[in-house]
This record gives C-alpha cells, sequence and structure tokens, in this order.
C-alpha cells in the first residue's frame, strides 16, 4: 500500500518484493493536551468543513470536561515506547517517529525532522485498524500534502495494511472482552447482550469502503471465540450536518431499545479504536454510562488493545512482512489479508464528515 501510488489495472495487491527501510512513523490523528489547545485543535479538525463556531464550542466542552487533553497522544508515546522495546529485543532495528494530522506533533514537523535524519524509506503505522477515507487514504492524503509543504528528498513512504482480521489484534480484543465479561455476577451472565461500537461515518464514505464489512467480520471472529451470538454492532460519536445520513443505530438510541426489549446487562466493547481515548472516554464512558444509569442498565466496558503484548508483536510482522520477499500473511476469517497496495479508487471520501480524539 505504497503512500506514493496506488493499484491501476493489473496491478498486484500485495508488494511481494524483500523491501529496506530506515525507519517507521507511528501516524495518528492528534488530540489537544492542555485547556488552550482546545479549541485550535478543533480548528484544524474542522478546517475547510464550514462548522459554527457553536458546534466547536459544544464540543470543546467535551475535552474541557478533562481539563482540556485527549489521552490520544500519551496512548500513541506509550505505544510507541513498546514497540521499541520490542523492535530492540527482537529486530528490525529501527527508529519510531510520530506525528499527528491535527495536533503536535504535526506531520510536516516530523517529516522534516526524518530528512534531517537521512531518513530515505520509511514504513507507516496508522492507528486505524479499519479501511475507511478517515482511518485510511486521508493519512495518505496527508503525507502526500506534508510532502509539498516540505519539499524535496523527502523520505519515500509504505504504508502498513489494516489489521482488523490478524491474530494479533482480534485474540488481545477476546481476552479484553472476557474479562469485562467476568465483572458480570454469574447469576446474570446468560442474560448479558454484547454490543460492539465504532465510529460513525457518513454513508456515502461508508458504500466507497470495506468499513463495515471489516467491522462486521472483526465483531463475528470475537463473537465466535467468546462463544455468543447474542452481539451487535452499533456506532458512536457522530457528527456532521444534520441532513447527511450517517452510520446507524447510535449506541445510546439502541440502549434505549434494549431497555424496551427488557435487557438490563449490557458489555461495549469498542472494536472501532485501539486506544481508550476522547471518543470512548465521552461518548462511552461518560454519556452512554449516563443514559445506562438512568435506565437502570448494568453497563460494563471492555478495555480497548492499547498496548497488549500480542498486539506491538503484531505491529513488528506488519513491518517484517514488507521487509520480506513472499511473506506469510496471517489472518482470521473468511477475506483474507487486506493489500499492501491500495486500489485507485480505495475508500474514496463520498460525504464529508468530522472526527474528535
Amino acid at each position: 500500500m505504497s503512500i506514493h501510488g496506488a493499484q491501476t489495472v493489473g496491478t498486484p495487491k500485495y508488494d511481494d518484493e524483500a523491501r529496506t527501510y530506515d525507519a517507521i512513523l507511528v501516524l495518528s490523528f492528534g488530540g489537544p493536551e492542555g485547556m488552550e489547545d482546545v479549541i485550535p485543535f478543533l480548528q484544524n479538525v474542522a478546517e475547510g468543513r464550514a462548522i459554527p463556531q457553536q458546534r466547536l464550542e459544544e464540543v470543546a466542552a467535551h475535552y474541557y470536561d478533562f481539563g482540556g487533553v485527549s489521552p490520544i497522544n500519551q496512548q500513541n508515546r506509550l505505544l510507541i515506547a513498546a514497540l521499541e522495546k520490542e523492535l530492540k529485543q527482537h529486530g528490525p532495528q529501527l527508529p519510531i517517529y510520530f506525528g499527528n494530522r491535527n495536533w503536535h506533533p504535526f506531520l510536516t514537523d516530523t517529516l522534516r525532522q526524518m530528512q534531517d535524519d537521512g531518513v530515505q524509506r520509511a514504513l507507516v503505522f496508522v492507528t486505524s485498524a479499519f479501511s475507511s477515507y478517515s482511518g485510511c487514504r486521508q493519512y495518505r492524503e496527508d503525507v502526500i500534502r506534508a510532502y509539498e509543504v516540505v519539499g524535496a528528498d523527502v523520505p519515500a513512504f509504505d504504508k502498513l495494511r489494516v489489521f482488523y482480521n490478524h491474530p494479533g489484534f482480534i485474540a488481545p480484543m477476546v481476552e479484553k472482552t472476557r474479562q469485562a465479561f467476568a465483572q458480570f455476577p454469574p447469576e446474570t451472565q446468560n442474560d448479558v447482550h454484547f454490543v460492539f461500537t465504532a465510529h460513525s461515518i457518513p454513508m456515502g464514505m461508508a458504500r466507497n469502503s470495506p468499513y463495515v464489512a471489516q467491522l462486521e467480520e472483526a465483531c463475528r471472529l470475537i463473537a465466535e471465540r467468546i462463544g455468543t451470538t447474542n452481539y451487535q454492532l452499533v456506532y458512536q460519536s457522530r457528527s456532521g450536518p444534520p441532513h447527511v445520513p450517517w452510520l446507524e443505530p447510535d449506541i445510546c438510541d439502541y440502549l434505549q431499545q434494549l431497555k424496551g426489549q427488557g435487557i438490563s446487562n449490557v458489555l461495549i466493547i469498542p472494536i472501532g479504536f485501539i486506544s481508550d481515548h476522547m471518543e470512548v472516554l465521552f461518548d462511552l464512558d461518560t454519556e452512554a454510562k449516563h443514559l445506562a444509569s438512568e435506565l437502570g442498565i448494568h453497563l460494563v466496558r471492555a478495555e480497548t488493545v492499547g498496548t497488549h503484548p500480542a498486539f506491538i508483536q503484531m505491529i513488528r510482522e506488519l513491518i517484517l512482512e514488507r521487509m520480506t520477499a513472499q511473506p506469510e500473511r496471517r489472518f482470521l476469517g473468511a477475506y483474507g489479508p487486506s493489500h499492501d497496495i491500495c486500489p485507485i479508487d480505495c475508500c474514496l471520501k463520498g460525504e464529508s464528515g468530522r472526527r474528535h480524539a
């Protein structure tokens, strides 16, 4: 999945050549780290999208409740520290850089540092397990825009494949789900309804990507391993103009539906997120839990994959894939491993939307 190019007719899905790399770039969304950062950060997120100032201030209030700090940057630093340890112990010996789309460290600044350090070719790990415009293609576009700002002699980049069905992602999420399930009293465990959540995106964007199919497959893989068919995929964190349809049902609407069905024990698995950042802390741990309490629902949330050792080992495995000729590409389920090289029409934008992290 080269940042520089995409599949054309007859182009293979996979890069089976052995490659040499100088560095790893962890590329993420970014988030504010203080009260004074919140509005400038949200203005970066909303740039070019004509979002009213009033709406920005409403979203800003979510951050103010947490001291103006999104946990995402610190969680990425912890992930990088864990990956550095993994690579130091087992190889390959590659430096890791950190860049963001919307806040410090900005991708352009990171790219300049890599340029100054003489990096010629790097691999990109994007902090999203699933394919969509905002979770994949937009990050590739971010790198291309950063090239234009930084200028000549920038490193070449290849993006690691998405990992929604990789054993190193699924197995830790099964473990996290079982740990959360154990919090229910034994006498209620047969009545627990499992609810997987992911970030909603506009329907137009969803139609142009395998986002929903990948989410459904990841949910199925986890549900099979914990031995349940009593589950549902729902969405959260919807934003954007009311007239633009987004993926539904929303988690809060679904909780009310479950209450109407007499269900009072719910386990939420935030399958669409790899760390407990703002969408998890506010939309699930604050809003959804508050509503569940009002409805008389016992709600437990599973942890995200975070820095689980198997997940960190998976990242190393994905790195080695791109450095090895004809590599084994591990996966679970029916769809096979995701492609290395993006189709030219992969994950097109569709209707616009906004995320916060």
